[in-house]
């Protein structure tokens, strides 16, 4: 039974794990998408989504906190500038995991895991209007020449057919 484990350990020690786990916050806040397994991506989003949180109100102690958490001056100096500014008004749910597939030489599990407002792909909002095609009504021919009568269409299909089996 997993009661009452609620951290996802990756397979490390509490000071390895958390070293990795401020890296790759550090990689998220300077490149705004990394490639990781599933799992490390979902630890790496209950990680950072409270640091992000906190850089919303830009105050010396919630500097300290994001600081303790990610040791990065520049990361944190990018957090609380250009990352808060954009995710101000946002009330959760800043990153989003993509899954990729699974990886060539061990088979693991693939995700990409991102900065939700920083993403071009999906957020492309475009003022273009998608255009409709319009498609002409084809009235029915005026020329007798050029309809065919049901019949002679029936007769035209079954010598196709005759002629398939011959061949």
């Amino acid at each position: 039974m997993r009661h009452r484990k609620k951290i996802i350990n990756l397979g490390r020690k509490k000071a390895h794990r958390n070293s990795m786990l401020s890296n790759m916050a550090c990689s998220l806040i300077e490149h705004k998408l990394i490639n990781t397994t599933v799992t490390k991506a979902k630890a790496l989003k209950i990680f950072i989504e409270p640091i992000i949180t906190r850089a919303k109100t830009d105050s010396t102690h919630n500097r300290r906190l994001a600081f303790s958490q990610l040791r990065n001056k520049e990361a944190v100096s990018e957090l609380f500038g250009e990352i808060s500014k954009k995710i101000g008004d946002r009330p959760g749910g800043y990153t989003r995991i993509i899954r990729l597939g699974n990886r060539l030489g061990d088979n693991a599990e693939m995700a990409m895991i991102e900065l939700v407002d920083f993403n071009t792909i999906y957020n492309n909002k475009s003022d273009k209007k998608k255009k409709s095609t319009r498609r002409r009504r084809t009235k029915k021919s005026e020329n007798p020449e050029l309809s065919l009568d049901k019949s002679e269409d029936l007769t035209i299909k079954k010598e196709n057919k005759g002629n398939k089996k011959s061949l």
